[in-house]
C-alpha cells in the first residue's frame, strides 16, 4: 500500500517538473544580446524616452489613463534595470556599470523632460488623481514590480517571444512616477517629489531582484576572468551591490507593507464614522512622515461634543491604532484639502445618498410590516354573514386575534377567538361545527369559540 503511494507521489512529482521546466524553451544566448542591446542609451533611445515621457505627463496631466498606457509601452527605461540585474546574476561589472550609468542618465533626462512640461503647460491641474496616485507607493506596487520582473526576464530568455514584456511594461509603471516628480519640481511640492521618486526606486530595485535571482536559477554564463584578483575583486564588489540591493528591497517591503495595513484600519474606521448625527467626514489624509503617521479626519456640519470625540477616538482605538495619531479639524474654512470644494460636494453627495438610501430601506421595512398586519386582517363582516345565514338569531358578535400565554412556561401562542351571543344558546354539538367550520374557512387551527 506504501509503495502505490509512493508511486503516485513521484508520478505527480515528475508531471509538476514536466510541466514546469523551462530549459528545452529557453534562448540564453539570445537573451544575452537582447538584454545587451537594451541598455545603451543614445541616438532613437534618447528621442523615444523624451516622447514617451512628454505623452505620459500629458496623460497625468489630463487624467488619461489609455495615454498613460501607451507612454509606458513605448519607454525604454526597463532596459538598463533589467540589465543592472542581469549584470550582478552573470557577475559582469562592466556591463553593470553601464546599465546604472545609463538608468541615472534617462531619470535625469526624464526629471528634465517633465519638469520643462509641467512648468509651460497651459492645462490646469485641478483633479490630478491619476498623478497624486504615483506618490505613495504601496505593498502592491512591491508585487506588481517584483512579479513583473520575473516575467520579464523569463519573456526574454525564452525562444518565442509573446507580447508578455509589453504588460510587463504597464504593469510596473515606471514612467508616472517620473512624471510626478517632475511635475513637483515645477511646483515646488517636495513631498510629491519624495513620494513618486521612492516608488520609481521600489520598481526599479524589485524589477533588478527578480531579474537577478531569475538569472541566478536558469544558470545563465556567468562572466568569464583571466586574472584570479580579478576575478575576486568583482564577485566581492557584486556581493556587496547585491546585499545594497536587497537590504532596501526588504526595508521598503516592511515599511510599505506596515503602511498599507494602517491605510487600511484607517479606510475602515473612516467607514464606520463617516456620517453622525449633524456632521460627517469628508475627507482624510495620513502622513507617514510622522512617527507614528499621524490622521487627520476633516468634518463638516456642527462641532463635535467632547462626548462624540471620545466616540470617535474609542472607535479608532478599536481599529488598532492609537488616539494621539488622531488628529480631528473641524473649522471647514480653514482646512486645506487636497480635493478641495470638489470633494466637500461629493461627500454632501454621498451623504444625501445615504440618507436617501436609509429612507428607501426604512419605506420598504414599513411597507413589508404593512403587508404583514393586511394579510393578518380577519374578514370580520363576511364571516357574521356567513353564520348568521344558517343561525340568523345572534345578538352580539366578536372575533379578535390575541395570544394564549402559559403561565408555567410564559410561552405564548397565537389564537383566535370568536364570542357569539344568541338569542336561545345553541347545543354543544352546533358550537363546535361552527368552530370547526371557521378553523377551515379562516385556515387557522388554534381558534375558539366561546357563546355567552
Amino acid at each position: 500500500m506504501r509503495s502505490k503511494e509512493e508511486n503516485i507521489i513521484r508520478r505527480l512529482v515528475f508531471l509538476f517538473r514536466d510541466i514546469t521546466r523551462v530549459s528545452n524553451d529557453l534562448d540564453l544566448e539570445g537573451a544575452t544580446t537582447n538584454i545587451t542591446r537594451n541598455i545603451s542609451f543614445k541616438g532613437p533611445n534618447v528621442y523615444i524616452l523624451v516622447a514617451a515621457i512628454i505623452i505620459a505627463s500629458v496623460g497625468l496631466n489630463v487624467n488619461s489613463i489609455p495615454v498613460i498606457i501607451g507612454a509606458m509601452l513605448i519607454s525604454p527605461l526597463m532596459g538598463p534595470i533589467i540589465g543592472i540585474g542581469y549584470g550582478m546574476g552573470v557577475n559582469d561589472m562592466n556591463l553593470l556599470r553601464k546599465a546604472g550609468k545609463n538608468l541615472l542618465i534617462m531619470v535625469a533626462f526624464s526629471l528634465v523632460a517633465s519638469f520643462l512640461y509641467f512648468l509651460l503647460t497651459p492645462l490646469s491641474l485641478e483633479n490630478p488623481s491619476e498623478l497624486l496616485a504615483r506618490t505613495n507607493p504601496t505593498i502592491f506596487d512591491v508585487l506588481i514590480a517584483l512579479f513583473g520582473g520575473f516575467a520579464g526576464i523569463i519573456e526574454i530568455s525564452r525562444k518565442e517571444k509573446g507580447s508578455v514584456f509589453s504588460g510587463v511594461a504597464i504593469a510596473t509603471a515606471l514612467m508616472p512616477p517620473l512624471c510626478t516628480s517632475g511635475y513637483s519640481l515645477a511646483t515646488g511640492q517636495w513631498s510629491y517629489f519624495i513620494g513618486a521618486m521612492y516608488l520609481f526606486f521600489i520598481n526599479s530595485v524589485f524589477i533588478a531582484l527578480a531579474t537577478f535571482i531569475t538569472v541566478k536559477q536558469l544558470h545563465f554564463p556567468e562572466a568569464s576572468f583571466t586574472d584570479p584578483l580579478r576575478q575576486r575583486k568583482v564577485h566581492r564588489t557584486i556581493s556587496i551591490l547585491t546585499i545594497i540591493l536587497i537590504i532596501p528591497s526588504i526595508y521598503s517591503a516592511i515599511v510599505v507593507t506596515k503602511e498599507n495595513r494602517i491605510s487600511l484600519r484607517v479606510n475602515e474606521f473612516i467607514k464606520e464614522n463617516k456620517t453622525m448625527a449633524h456632521s460627517y467626514i469628508y475627507d482624510h489624509t495620513i502622513n507617514f512622515h510622522e512617527k507614528p503617521a499621524e490622521v487627520r479626519i476633516f468634518i463638516a456640519g456642527d462641532a463635535l461634543s467632547d462626548i462624540e470625540k471620545e466616540v470617535l477616538f474609542q472607535s479608532f482605538e478599536k481599529h488598532g491604532l492609537l488616539r494621539t495619531q488622531l488628529n480631528i479639524q473641524q473649522n471647514v474654512a480653514d482646512i486645506e484639502s487636497e480635493y478641495g470644494e470638489k470633494a466637500l460636494f461629493q461627500s454632501i453627495f454621498e451623504r444625501n445618498d445615504q440618507e436617501i438610501r436609509r429612507r428607501e430601506e426604512l419605506i420598504a421595512k414599513m411597507e413589508q410590516e404593512l403587508r404583514h398586519y393586511r394579510q393578518q386582517e380577519l374578514p370580520y363582516e363576511q364571516v357574521i354573514r356567513e353564520i348568521m345565514a344558517q343561525h340568523p338569531d345572534i345578538e352580539s358578535f366578536s372575533l379578535t386575534r390575541g395570544a394564549a400565554v402559559d403561565p408555567n412556561t410564559l410561552q405564548t401562542q397565537e389564537t383566535i377567538i370568536l364570542l357569539i351571543h344568541w338569542k336561545d344558546p345553541l347545543s354543544l354539538d352546533e358550537c363546535k361545527k361552527i368552530e370547526d367550520w371557521l378553523k377551515i374557512r379562516l385556515d387557522f387551527e388554534n381558534l375558539h369559540l366561546v357563546q355567552y
